[in-house]
């Protein structure tokens, strides 16, 4: 039976809680566990599709709850549909929880065995690394740890009080050695004063970008940032579609754009994308550093063969090693992501169980 006869006949939806080794800090939030959205979609041949995607509150205006009951609505809509009916279906309420919608919509073009997803060569990609230090003797522990582990892209987190962000950055630039590249993220938090002020009091030694000065809406500020700033500038958050990546383009300063399966709702959308941002002379960084381990292998695939750089579909590296639920789990060596020949995502249904804190089953 082809893909477009082959119809949706039962929909699981997970929402999962998975403690983290230790805390992950944002500007705008902190988190001591990952509660990804989780779907399982099985077809009338007994194929089966897994989509997950993590909603960050404080990121978006997306909430969990609201993201868990939107997948229930849309699950009873394309139950008994074709894959084509219920792509549709999902892609026609997509403005109401993007998040939500990419676990539904990537968990039916799993199970549609694209070429991107069911190559059986291994993949081998380069990881970004999250730093958590913030003092000098810290911070010289934990460059010496992340350099040993074989990462040579670090990520720093900024946002909070300028002179203090810049003071710890010519700490870790002092410490570095040119052992690795750092990608600074403010994650939206500063002002367009702050920012300006920020970059200005920047030395660029080993910075390979900074990410996202100012609010996601705020073009303006981000642009007066980029404007006057010596490192390249990245944009993230206001990056959800190829009219987002044409105008970030445009922007003097800008010539990073990152991007994330859960933003765009659909593998094929995703890599459309990337291909389009290069032919506007954009380079592209590809993750989502919230999720877990069935969303990062997805950005991972996407990204292997298109995209060089450190990938930054980390987030399967902070939960904690019993809390990681495929029993077959990716690899991480010496700072690369890695799958064996021929591997196929498989779930430890115990775990499963074991971490979720939600579920619900839908059939007929």
């Amino acid at each position: 039976m082809s893909n477009k006869d082959r119809i949706i006949t039962k929909i699981s939806i997970y929402r999962l809680d998975l403690p983290l080794i230790k805390p992950y800090k944002l500007s705008y939030n902190t988190f001591h566990s990952f509660e990804p959205l989780l779907i399982h979609i099985i077809d009338n041949e007994g194929n089966e599709g897994w989509g997950e995607q993590h909603i960050s509150p404080g990121s978006s205006n997306e909430t969990r709850d609201g993201g868990w009951t939107f997948s229930r609505i849309l699950s009873k809509l394309i139950l008994n549909k074709t894959f084509n009916e219920a792509k549709e279906i999902i892609l026609s309420h997509s403005h109401v929880s993007i998040v939500a919608s990419s676990a539904l919509h990537t968990a039916i073009e799993m199970l549609s065995n694209p070429s991107i997803l069911s190559g059986k060569d291994p993949i081998k990609m380069k990881l970004l690394t999250a730093f958590n230090a913030e003092e000098e003797i810290e911070i010289r522990d934990e460059l010496d740890k992340v350099t040993e582990q074989g990462f040579t892209t670090i990520k720093i987190k900024v946002g909070r009080n300028v002179s203090l962000d810049l003071k710890k950055i010519d700490a870790i630039q002092k410490n570095l050695n040119g052992r690795a590249n750092l990608r600074i993220d403010a994650n939206r938090a500063y002002t367009k004063v702050e920012g300006c002020k920020f970059v200005t009091g920047l030395e660029p030694n080993f910075i390979e970008l900074f990410e996202q000065p100012c609010d996601a809406d705020d073009w303006e500020a981000n642009a007066a940032v980029a404007k006057i700033s010596s490192v390249p500038i990245m944009l993230d958050e206001p990056i959800c579609s190829m009219q987002d990546i044409e105008r970030a383009s445009r922007i003097d300063g800008v010539s990073l754009c990152k991007l994330k399966l859960k933003r765009f709702v659909s593998i094929s959308k995703l890599t459309e994308s990337i291909n389009y941002a290069h032919s506007l002379g954009l380079e592209i960084i590809i993750g989502d550093g919230l999720g877990s381990e069935i969303n990062c292998w997805m950005e991972a695939k996407i990204a292997s063969g298109l995209i060089e750089n450190a990938g930054e579909y980390n987030g399967f590296l902070k939960i904690k090693p019993e809390a990681r639920i495929l029993s077959n789990p990716i690899k991480f060596q010496n700072g690369f992501l890695e799958t064996e020949d021929n591997w196929k995502l498989q779930i430890d249904r115990d775990k499963l169980e074991k971490y979720s804190i939600y579920k619900e089953v839908i059939y007929k």
